[in-house]
């Protein structure tokens, strides 16, 4: 995790330099003290299109169990959602899918 004294904006990125593109990516949304469960939930569903039972179901996720992965597939894919999630200030990620 990184943080840019210019921007105000944090970094979270895993990933392991041996991974390859053609293998699935996790994006993963970390609880944090500060957003609401509402607004988690609804920026679930604005970047992903998910209906209010599937995003609420993540968000909970996220609040009870600290994490929760949000979306798999391609590596391009992930960093784009990553970086979105990321615009409205949650704690996000990607990681190589086992």
């Amino acid at each position: 995790m990184s943080f840019d004294t210019d921007t105000g904006k944090t970094t979270v990125l895993e990933a392991r330099p041996e991974a390859s593109l053609d293998v699935p990516w996790n994006v993963v949304v970390f609880n944090d003290p500060v957003n609401l469960m509402g607004f988690v939930t609804l920026v679930l569903r604005r970047i992903f299109g998910y209906s209010e039972e599937v995003a609420t179901r993540l968000m909970l996720e996220v609040h009870h169990l600290g994490q929760s992965v949000v979306w798999t597939g391609e590596r391009e894919k992930a960093e784009l959602y990553v970086q979105e999630l990321q615009s409205y200030q949650l704690l996000a990620a990607m990681r190589q899918a086992n």
